[in-house]
Protein backbone atom coordinates (compact mmCIF):
# COMPACT_ATOMS: atom_id res chain seq x y z
CA UNK A 1 0.00 0.00 0.00
CA UNK A 2 1.86 3.25 -0.85
CA UNK A 3 2.38 5.40 1.93
CA UNK A 4 0.21 8.48 2.20
CA UNK A 5 1.73 11.87 1.68
CA UNK A 6 0.86 14.57 4.42
CA UNK A 7 0.29 18.14 3.35
CA UNK A 8 3.01 20.14 4.22
CA UNK A 9 2.87 22.72 6.84
CA UNK A 10 1.95 26.06 6.00
CA UNK A 11 4.70 28.49 6.53
CA UNK A 12 4.20 31.18 9.63
CA UNK A 13 5.28 34.32 7.12
CA UNK A 14 3.80 37.78 6.91
CA UNK A 15 2.69 38.10 3.37
CA UNK A 16 5.34 40.50 1.56
CA UNK A 17 3.97 43.87 2.13
CA UNK A 18 2.23 43.65 4.94
CA UNK A 19 3.90 43.78 8.58
CA UNK A 20 2.28 42.45 12.36
CA UNK A 21 1.39 44.95 15.08
CA UNK A 22 2.17 44.28 18.49
CA UNK A 23 1.13 45.93 21.89
CA UNK A 24 3.19 49.00 22.17
CA UNK A 25 2.77 49.85 18.65
CA UNK A 26 -0.82 49.52 18.82
CA UNK A 27 -1.06 51.13 21.88
CA UNK A 28 0.65 54.17 20.55
CA UNK A 29 -1.02 54.46 17.44
CA UNK A 30 -4.69 54.14 19.14
CA UNK A 31 -3.78 57.15 21.43
CA UNK A 32 -2.32 59.16 18.28
CA UNK A 33 -5.92 58.22 16.82
CA UNK A 34 -7.88 59.23 19.47
CA UNK A 35 -5.77 62.60 20.10
CA UNK A 36 -6.52 62.97 16.22
CA UNK A 37 -10.09 62.52 16.43
CA UNK A 38 -10.23 64.70 19.09
CA UNK A 39 -9.31 67.61 17.63
CA UNK A 40 -11.39 66.47 14.37
CA UNK A 41 -14.50 66.56 16.49
CA UNK A 42 -13.40 69.72 18.38
CA UNK A 43 -13.99 71.56 15.01
CA UNK A 44 -17.63 70.27 14.22
CA UNK A 45 -16.65 67.27 12.30
CA UNK A 46 -18.85 63.92 12.50
CA UNK A 47 -17.25 60.60 12.29
CA UNK A 48 -17.90 58.14 9.81
CA UNK A 49 -16.72 54.63 9.30
CA UNK A 50 -17.73 52.94 5.94
CA UNK A 51 -16.88 49.46 4.79
CA UNK A 52 -13.35 48.45 3.77
CA UNK A 53 -14.77 46.80 0.69
CA UNK A 54 -16.34 49.16 -2.13
CA UNK A 55 -16.81 48.18 -5.99
CA UNK A 56 -14.13 48.87 -8.12
CA UNK A 57 -16.56 50.84 -10.29
CA UNK A 58 -17.32 52.93 -7.47
CA UNK A 59 -13.01 53.41 -6.87
CA UNK A 60 -12.73 54.65 -10.42
CA UNK A 61 -9.18 55.27 -11.71
CA UNK A 62 -7.60 56.23 -8.27
CA UNK A 63 -4.45 56.59 -9.64
CA UNK A 64 -2.95 59.14 -12.31
CA UNK A 65 0.04 57.04 -13.48
CA UNK A 66 -1.63 54.15 -14.66
CA UNK A 67 -3.90 52.76 -17.54
CA UNK A 68 -6.03 50.31 -15.92
CA UNK A 69 -8.88 51.34 -13.71
CA UNK A 70 -8.58 48.99 -11.10
CA UNK A 71 -4.44 49.01 -11.05
CA UNK A 72 -2.97 49.36 -7.94
CA UNK A 73 -5.66 47.63 -5.83
CA UNK A 74 -6.76 43.87 -4.21
CA UNK A 75 -9.54 43.02 -6.30
CA UNK A 76 -11.63 40.45 -6.51
CA UNK A 77 -15.01 38.86 -8.96
CA UNK A 78 -17.89 38.35 -6.60
CA UNK A 79 -19.19 34.81 -8.84
CA UNK A 80 -22.87 33.98 -8.82
CA UNK A 81 -24.84 31.35 -10.92
CA UNK A 82 -23.99 32.34 -14.36
CA UNK A 83 -20.20 33.05 -13.40
CA UNK A 84 -20.53 36.57 -13.78
CA UNK A 85 -20.80 39.65 -10.87
CA UNK A 86 -19.10 42.76 -9.28
CA UNK A 87 -15.78 43.68 -8.96
CA UNK A 88 -14.85 44.65 -5.22
CA UNK A 89 -11.50 45.67 -3.85
CA UNK A 90 -9.89 46.73 -0.19
CA UNK A 91 -10.44 50.72 -0.49
CA UNK A 92 -6.99 52.17 -1.45
CA UNK A 93 -7.62 55.51 0.55
CA UNK A 94 -10.71 56.94 2.55
CA UNK A 95 -11.93 59.37 -0.11
CA UNK A 96 -12.94 57.91 -2.87
CA UNK A 97 -15.53 55.78 -0.14
CA UNK A 98 -16.66 59.05 1.15
CA UNK A 99 -17.89 60.14 -2.60
CA UNK A 100 -19.85 57.10 -2.52
CA UNK A 101 -21.39 57.24 1.18
CA UNK A 102 -22.08 61.17 0.12
CA UNK A 103 -24.16 60.27 -3.78
CA UNK A 104 -26.02 57.41 -1.88
CA UNK A 105 -26.77 59.59 1.14
CA UNK A 106 -26.67 62.87 0.33
CA UNK A 107 -30.92 63.25 0.54
CA UNK A 108 -30.41 62.62 4.61
CA UNK A 109 -26.73 64.20 4.95
CA UNK A 110 -26.58 67.94 6.13
CA UNK A 111 -25.11 70.33 3.31
CA UNK A 112 -22.21 70.46 4.18
CA UNK A 113 -21.68 67.36 5.04
CA UNK A 114 -18.28 67.21 7.49
CA UNK A 115 -16.97 63.92 8.14
CA UNK A 116 -13.74 62.52 9.77
CA UNK A 117 -12.44 58.69 9.33
CA UNK A 118 -9.57 56.62 10.08
CA UNK A 119 -8.71 53.30 9.32
CA UNK A 120 -6.65 50.81 7.81
CA UNK A 121 -5.99 51.29 3.61
CA UNK A 122 -4.66 48.91 1.14
CA UNK A 123 -2.47 49.49 -1.98
CA UNK A 124 -1.66 46.41 -4.46
CA UNK A 125 2.14 48.13 -5.05
CA UNK A 126 5.34 46.97 -4.70
CA UNK A 127 6.45 47.62 -1.03
CA UNK A 128 9.86 48.90 -0.23
CA UNK A 129 11.23 49.92 3.03
CA UNK A 130 9.14 51.49 5.43
CA UNK A 131 6.41 51.23 2.53
CA UNK A 132 3.87 48.47 3.26
CA UNK A 133 0.59 47.67 1.35
CA UNK A 134 -1.75 48.17 4.28
CA UNK A 135 -1.44 51.15 6.30
CA UNK A 136 -3.67 53.80 8.51
CA UNK A 137 -5.18 57.02 7.22
CA UNK A 138 -7.03 59.84 9.40
CA UNK A 139 -9.29 61.78 7.09
CA UNK A 140 -11.08 65.13 7.81
CA UNK A 141 -13.34 66.32 4.73
CA UNK A 142 -15.95 69.31 3.69
CA UNK A 143 -18.63 68.28 1.03
CA UNK A 144 -21.01 71.03 -0.53
CA UNK A 145 -19.05 74.11 0.69
CA UNK A 146 -17.20 76.10 -1.97
CA UNK A 147 -15.62 78.51 -0.28
CA UNK A 148 -12.02 78.42 0.50
CA UNK A 149 -12.73 79.22 4.03
CA UNK A 150 -13.28 75.18 4.06
CA UNK A 151 -9.46 75.10 3.13
CA UNK A 152 -8.53 77.40 5.56
CA UNK A 153 -10.33 75.76 8.23
CA UNK A 154 -8.81 72.44 7.34
CA UNK A 155 -5.50 74.06 7.36
CA UNK A 156 -5.25 75.19 10.61
CA UNK A 157 -7.09 72.01 11.72
CA UNK A 158 -3.99 70.38 10.41
CA UNK A 159 -1.67 72.64 12.25
CA UNK A 160 -3.41 72.19 15.35
CA UNK A 161 -3.83 68.61 14.96
CA UNK A 162 0.07 67.93 14.77
CA UNK A 163 0.63 70.28 17.64
CA UNK A 164 -1.68 68.17 19.30
CA UNK A 165 0.13 64.90 18.95
CA UNK A 166 3.40 66.27 19.68
CA UNK A 167 4.91 68.21 16.98
CA UNK A 168 5.55 71.44 18.24
CA UNK A 169 5.71 75.16 16.37
CA UNK A 170 8.87 75.23 14.63
CA UNK A 171 8.99 71.36 13.64
CA UNK A 172 6.32 71.79 11.01
CA UNK A 173 5.48 73.93 7.87
CA UNK A 174 1.44 73.50 6.48
CA UNK A 175 2.28 74.84 3.14
CA UNK A 176 -0.23 75.67 0.70
CA UNK A 177 -0.62 76.00 -3.10
CA UNK A 178 -3.56 76.19 -5.28
CA UNK A 179 -4.02 73.98 -8.58
CA UNK A 180 -5.91 76.97 -10.36
CA UNK A 181 -2.59 79.03 -10.48
CA UNK A 182 -1.12 76.00 -12.22
CA UNK A 183 -4.26 76.12 -14.55
CA UNK A 184 -2.96 80.06 -15.23
CA UNK A 185 0.79 78.58 -15.73
CA UNK A 186 0.04 76.39 -18.65
CA UNK A 187 -2.29 78.43 -20.68
CA UNK A 188 0.36 80.85 -20.62
CA UNK A 189 2.47 78.22 -22.06
CA UNK A 190 -0.06 78.12 -24.92
CA UNK A 191 -1.32 74.70 -23.74
CA UNK A 192 -5.04 74.08 -23.90
CA UNK A 193 -7.32 71.96 -21.75
CA UNK A 194 -7.26 67.84 -23.01
CA UNK A 195 -4.49 67.83 -24.83
CA UNK A 196 -1.41 65.10 -23.44
CA UNK A 197 0.97 67.50 -23.17
CA UNK A 198 -0.81 68.85 -20.08
CA UNK A 199 -0.41 65.48 -18.93
CA UNK A 200 3.56 65.16 -19.52
CA UNK A 201 3.97 69.11 -18.08
CA UNK A 202 2.04 67.73 -14.84
CA UNK A 203 4.19 64.55 -14.21
CA UNK A 204 7.33 66.58 -14.85
CA UNK A 205 6.36 69.30 -12.70
CA UNK A 206 5.90 66.35 -9.66
CA UNK A 207 9.49 65.46 -10.21
CA UNK A 208 10.30 69.22 -8.80
CA UNK A 209 11.25 68.11 -5.40
CA UNK A 210 13.64 65.40 -7.13
CA UNK A 211 15.14 67.21 -9.58
CA UNK A 212 14.81 71.37 -8.97
CA UNK A 213 14.45 73.30 -11.21
CA UNK A 214 17.33 72.68 -13.55
CA UNK A 215 16.24 69.07 -13.66
CA UNK A 216 12.55 70.03 -14.62
CA UNK A 217 13.68 72.94 -17.04
CA UNK A 218 15.45 70.07 -19.21
CA UNK A 219 12.72 67.62 -18.65
CA UNK A 220 10.24 70.38 -20.16
CA UNK A 221 12.48 70.46 -22.87
CA UNK A 222 15.32 68.37 -24.68
CA UNK A 223 15.64 66.22 -21.66
CA UNK A 224 18.12 65.14 -19.18
CA UNK A 225 20.39 62.24 -18.30
CA UNK A 226 19.14 60.63 -15.13
CA UNK A 227 21.97 59.57 -11.95
CA UNK A 228 22.32 56.02 -13.63
CA UNK A 229 23.20 57.44 -17.29
CA UNK A 230 20.15 56.66 -18.98
CA UNK A 231 19.05 59.35 -20.87
CA UNK A 232 15.35 60.57 -20.17
CA UNK A 233 13.56 62.50 -23.45
CA UNK A 234 11.85 65.76 -22.46
CA UNK A 235 8.27 66.98 -23.31
CA UNK A 236 9.75 69.49 -26.19
CA UNK A 237 8.46 72.33 -25.34
CA UNK A 238 10.86 75.66 -25.71
CA UNK A 239 12.85 77.07 -23.63
CA UNK A 240 10.12 80.26 -23.92
CA UNK A 241 7.73 77.48 -22.96
CA UNK A 242 8.98 76.26 -20.11
CA UNK A 243 10.13 79.12 -18.26
CA UNK A 244 6.41 79.80 -17.27
CA UNK A 245 6.78 76.69 -15.16
CA UNK A 246 10.36 77.82 -13.81
CA UNK A 247 8.64 80.84 -12.69
CA UNK A 248 5.98 79.14 -11.12
CA UNK A 249 7.65 76.50 -9.60
CA UNK A 250 10.35 79.44 -7.94
CA UNK A 251 8.19 81.86 -6.99
CA UNK A 252 8.16 81.82 -2.96
CA UNK A 253 9.65 84.84 -1.96
CA UNK A 254 10.62 85.84 1.58
CA UNK A 255 7.85 87.87 1.62
CA UNK A 256 4.21 86.72 0.60
CA UNK A 257 3.47 89.79 -1.41
CA UNK A 258 6.57 89.48 -3.24
CA UNK A 259 5.53 85.62 -3.86
CA UNK A 260 1.93 86.38 -4.99
CA UNK A 261 3.35 89.23 -7.77
CA UNK A 262 6.33 86.49 -8.80
CA UNK A 263 3.22 84.41 -9.36
CA UNK A 264 1.40 86.93 -11.18
CA UNK A 265 4.20 87.32 -13.64
CA UNK A 266 3.94 83.43 -14.27
CA UNK A 267 0.32 83.37 -15.03
CA UNK A 268 0.02 86.27 -17.67
CA UNK A 269 -2.95 87.39 -18.08
CA UNK A 270 -4.74 84.49 -17.45
CA UNK A 271 -8.39 84.54 -15.55
CA UNK A 272 -8.33 81.24 -14.24
CA UNK A 273 -4.49 82.05 -12.73
CA UNK A 274 -5.96 84.99 -11.39
CA UNK A 275 -8.55 83.12 -9.58
CA UNK A 276 -6.32 80.77 -7.96
CA UNK A 277 -3.88 83.62 -6.71
CA UNK A 278 -7.03 85.40 -5.02
CA UNK A 279 -8.06 82.09 -3.18
CA UNK A 280 -4.81 81.70 -1.91
CA UNK A 281 -4.31 85.51 -0.69
CA UNK A 282 -8.29 85.05 1.07
CA UNK A 283 -7.11 81.70 2.47
CA UNK A 284 -4.15 83.77 4.05
CA UNK A 285 -6.05 86.36 5.36
CA UNK A 286 -8.46 83.75 7.18
CA UNK A 287 -5.82 82.33 8.39
CA UNK A 288 -3.93 85.24 9.96
CA UNK A 289 -7.74 86.34 11.82
CA UNK A 290 -7.04 82.71 13.19
CA UNK A 291 -4.02 83.50 14.29
CA UNK A 292 -2.08 80.90 11.54
CA UNK A 293 1.56 83.18 11.19
CA UNK A 294 3.77 81.94 8.06
CA UNK A 295 5.40 79.84 11.14
CA UNK A 296 2.99 77.61 11.28
CA UNK A 297 1.19 77.90 7.87
CA UNK A 298 3.32 79.42 4.03
CA UNK A 299 1.71 79.71 0.52
CA UNK A 300 4.73 78.18 -1.10
CA UNK A 301 4.42 77.40 -4.94
CA UNK A 302 6.37 74.51 -4.85
CA UNK A 303 3.45 72.23 -3.33
CA UNK A 304 3.16 70.11 -6.45
CA UNK A 305 2.53 66.80 -5.55
CA UNK A 306 -1.29 65.87 -6.21
CA UNK A 307 -1.38 68.64 -8.57
CA UNK A 308 -3.07 66.64 -11.11
CA UNK A 309 -5.71 65.31 -9.25
CA UNK A 310 -6.87 68.62 -7.33
CA UNK A 311 -8.75 71.49 -8.74
CA UNK A 312 -8.14 74.21 -6.16
CA UNK A 313 -6.32 75.10 -3.20
CA UNK A 314 -3.96 72.04 -2.12
CA UNK A 315 -2.29 71.30 1.29
CA UNK A 316 1.03 69.44 2.42
CA UNK A 317 2.02 69.30 5.98
CA UNK A 318 5.93 69.11 6.08
CA UNK A 319 8.00 67.59 9.53
CA UNK A 320 11.17 70.27 9.12
CA UNK A 321 13.46 68.80 11.60
CA UNK A 322 16.57 66.65 10.44
CA UNK A 323 16.73 62.92 11.02
CA UNK A 324 19.58 60.44 9.97
CA UNK A 325 19.11 57.86 7.01
CA UNK A 326 20.26 54.02 6.62
CA UNK A 327 23.42 55.38 5.37
CA UNK A 328 24.05 57.85 8.16
CA UNK A 329 23.47 61.16 5.96
CA UNK A 330 21.06 63.89 7.13
CA UNK A 331 18.09 64.33 5.63
CA UNK A 332 14.74 66.56 6.63
CA UNK A 333 11.73 63.64 7.42
CA UNK A 334 9.38 65.30 5.26
CA UNK A 335 5.61 64.71 4.28
CA UNK A 336 3.04 63.22 6.66
CA UNK A 337 0.07 64.60 5.12
CA UNK A 338 -1.50 66.14 2.15
CA UNK A 339 -4.85 67.32 0.99
CA UNK A 340 -6.77 70.06 -0.96
CA UNK A 341 -10.15 70.27 -3.22
CA UNK A 342 -11.37 67.93 -5.03
CA UNK A 343 -14.59 69.67 -6.87
CA UNK A 344 -15.08 66.59 -9.44
CA UNK A 345 -14.93 63.67 -7.42
CA UNK A 346 -18.90 63.20 -6.17
CA UNK A 347 -19.81 64.15 -9.87
CA UNK A 348 -18.98 60.68 -11.02
CA UNK A 349 -21.88 59.31 -9.13
CA UNK A 350 -24.47 62.59 -9.77
CA UNK A 351 -23.39 64.24 -12.55
CA UNK A 352 -23.52 67.38 -11.20
CA UNK A 353 -20.50 69.11 -9.40
CA UNK A 354 -19.94 68.93 -5.78
CA UNK A 355 -17.61 71.17 -3.98
CA UNK A 356 -15.95 68.96 -1.43
CA UNK A 357 -12.26 69.83 0.49
CA UNK A 358 -10.21 67.52 2.88
CA UNK A 359 -7.30 66.18 4.38
CA UNK A 360 -5.54 63.18 4.98
CA UNK A 361 -2.80 62.48 7.60
CA UNK A 362 -0.70 59.10 6.83
CA UNK A 363 -0.53 57.57 10.98
CA UNK A 364 2.36 55.09 10.51
CA UNK A 365 4.68 58.52 9.13
CA UNK A 366 3.45 60.55 11.81
CA UNK A 367 4.13 57.88 14.56
CA UNK A 368 7.59 57.42 12.93
CA UNK A 369 8.56 61.00 12.91
CA UNK A 370 7.20 60.79 16.88
CA UNK A 371 9.89 58.15 17.42
CA UNK A 372 12.40 59.56 15.70
CA UNK A 373 12.28 62.59 17.84
CA UNK A 374 12.05 60.82 21.82
CA UNK A 375 8.69 61.68 22.01
CA UNK A 376 7.10 57.92 21.87
CA UNK A 377 8.12 54.72 21.83
CA UNK A 378 9.98 52.35 24.89
CA UNK A 379 8.63 49.36 26.32
CA UNK A 380 5.31 49.69 27.72
CA UNK A 381 4.55 48.63 31.05
CA UNK A 382 2.41 45.53 31.46
CA UNK A 383 -0.08 44.26 33.92
CA UNK A 384 0.41 43.65 37.59
CA UNK A 385 1.03 39.78 38.11
CA UNK A 386 -0.84 38.04 40.62
CA UNK A 387 0.91 34.83 41.13
CA UNK A 388 -0.42 31.42 41.99
CA UNK A 389 1.30 28.94 45.19
CA UNK A 390 -1.67 26.98 45.10
CA UNK A 391 -3.86 26.02 42.28
CA UNK A 392 -6.32 25.08 44.82
CA UNK A 393 -6.71 28.31 45.68
CA UNK A 394 -7.24 29.74 42.41
CA UNK A 395 -10.95 31.51 43.75
CA UNK A 396 -8.86 33.72 46.24
CA UNK A 397 -6.58 34.92 43.47
CA UNK A 398 -9.39 36.10 41.44
CA UNK A 399 -10.90 38.09 44.13
CA UNK A 400 -7.54 39.44 44.26
CA UNK A 401 -7.33 40.69 40.69
CA UNK A 402 -10.39 41.74 41.03
CA UNK A 403 -9.72 44.18 43.45
CA UNK A 404 -6.86 45.43 41.25
CA UNK A 405 -8.96 45.52 38.16
CA UNK A 406 -11.96 47.41 40.37
CA UNK A 407 -9.42 49.95 41.29
CA UNK A 408 -8.44 51.22 37.67
CA UNK A 409 -5.24 48.98 38.27
CA UNK A 410 -4.16 46.52 34.69
CA UNK A 411 -4.10 43.66 36.34
CA UNK A 412 -3.96 39.70 36.06
CA UNK A 413 -3.34 36.29 37.03
CA UNK A 414 -0.75 33.98 35.70
CA UNK A 415 -2.69 31.31 34.10
CA UNK A 416 0.03 29.11 33.19
CA UNK A 417 1.89 26.37 34.73
CA UNK A 418 2.37 27.55 38.37
CA UNK A 419 4.60 24.90 39.65
CA UNK A 420 7.95 26.75 39.26
CA UNK A 421 7.62 30.23 40.66
CA UNK A 422 10.83 31.52 38.83
CA UNK A 423 8.85 30.86 35.60
CA UNK A 424 6.07 32.98 37.00
CA UNK A 425 8.56 35.71 37.66
CA UNK A 426 10.06 34.98 34.03
CA UNK A 427 6.75 35.70 32.75
CA UNK A 428 6.29 38.72 35.10
CA UNK A 429 9.37 40.06 33.48
CA UNK A 430 8.77 39.43 30.08
CA UNK A 431 5.70 41.48 30.08
CA UNK A 432 7.44 44.26 31.59
CA UNK A 433 5.01 43.80 34.66
CA UNK A 434 5.93 46.36 37.45
CA UNK A 435 4.68 44.23 40.40
CA UNK A 436 4.04 40.80 41.37
CA UNK A 437 1.60 40.12 44.25
CA UNK A 438 2.57 36.82 46.20
CA UNK A 439 0.15 34.91 48.34
CA UNK A 440 1.56 30.89 49.99
CA UNK A 441 -0.38 29.55 52.85
CA UNK A 442 1.84 31.31 55.36
CA UNK A 443 0.99 34.61 54.17
CA UNK A 444 -2.80 33.58 54.12
CA UNK A 445 -2.77 32.67 57.81
CA UNK A 446 -1.18 35.47 58.96
CA UNK A 447 -3.72 37.74 56.72
CA UNK A 448 -0.99 39.53 54.53
CA UNK A 449 0.34 39.42 51.29
CA UNK A 450 4.00 39.69 49.58
CA UNK A 451 4.15 42.72 47.41
CA UNK A 452 6.92 42.77 45.05
CA UNK A 453 8.57 45.84 43.11
CA UNK A 454 10.22 44.26 39.98
CA UNK A 455 11.32 47.60 38.18
CA UNK A 456 13.59 47.99 41.78
CA UNK A 457 14.38 44.86 41.83
CA UNK A 458 15.78 44.88 38.23
CA UNK A 459 17.35 47.78 39.32
CA UNK A 460 19.01 46.67 41.86
CA UNK A 461 20.16 43.51 40.28
CA UNK A 462 21.99 45.30 37.26
CA UNK A 463 24.62 47.05 39.16
CA UNK A 464 25.96 46.06 42.99
CA UNK A 465 27.41 49.73 42.89
CA UNK A 466 23.77 51.49 42.70
CA UNK A 467 23.80 52.22 46.36
CA UNK A 468 20.36 54.59 45.58
CA UNK A 469 18.31 51.38 44.53
CA UNK A 470 20.16 49.55 47.20
CA UNK A 471 18.80 51.51 50.10
CA UNK A 472 14.91 51.36 48.90
CA UNK A 473 13.25 47.99 49.85
CA UNK A 474 11.72 45.55 46.37
CA UNK A 475 9.81 43.84 48.20
CA UNK A 476 6.68 44.73 51.09
CA UNK A 477 4.79 42.00 53.57
CA UNK A 478 1.44 44.24 54.36
CA UNK A 479 -2.16 43.33 55.56
CA UNK A 480 -4.14 41.87 52.93
CA UNK A 481 -6.46 44.83 53.57
CA UNK A 482 -3.77 46.96 52.19
CA UNK A 483 -2.82 45.59 48.98
CA UNK A 484 -4.88 47.72 46.87
CA UNK A 485 -2.99 51.06 48.43
CA UNK A 486 0.36 49.19 48.50
CA UNK A 487 0.12 48.44 45.18
CA UNK A 488 -0.89 52.10 43.85
CA UNK A 489 2.05 53.64 46.29
CA UNK A 490 4.68 51.58 44.40
CA UNK A 491 3.37 52.49 40.75
CA UNK A 492 3.32 55.76 41.81
CA UNK A 493 6.76 55.91 43.10
CA UNK A 494 7.71 54.08 39.35
CA UNK A 495 6.12 56.57 37.56
CA UNK A 496 8.16 59.20 39.44
CA UNK A 497 11.10 57.78 38.40
CA UNK A 498 10.50 57.66 34.62
CA UNK A 499 9.96 60.99 34.75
Amino acid sequence: MAKVKKAPRPKAVTPKGFRDYFGTEVTERAEMLHQIAGVYHRYGFEALESAAVETVEALGKFLPDVDRPNEGVFAWQEADDEGNGDWMALRYDLTAPLARVYAQHRNDLPSPYRRYAMGPVWRNEKPGPGRYRQFYQCDADTVGAASVAADAEICAMLSDTLETVGIPRGDYLVRVNNRKVLNGVLEAMGLPEGEGARDNVLRTIDKFDKVGESGVRELLTKGRLDASGAYIDGVGLSDDQAEPVIAFLTSKADDVAKTFANLRGAIGGSAVGAEGIAELEQIGDLLAAGGYGADRIEIDPSVVRGLGYYTGPVFEAELTFEIFDEKGRKRQFGSVSGGGRYDDLVKRFTGQAVPATGVSIGVDRLLAALREKGRIGGTEVGPVVVTVMDKARMADYQTMVAELRNAGIRAEVYLGNPKNFGNQLKYADKRNSPIAVIEGGDEQEKGVIQIKDLILGAKIAESATLEEWKERPSQFEVPRSDMVAKVREILASQAKDRN
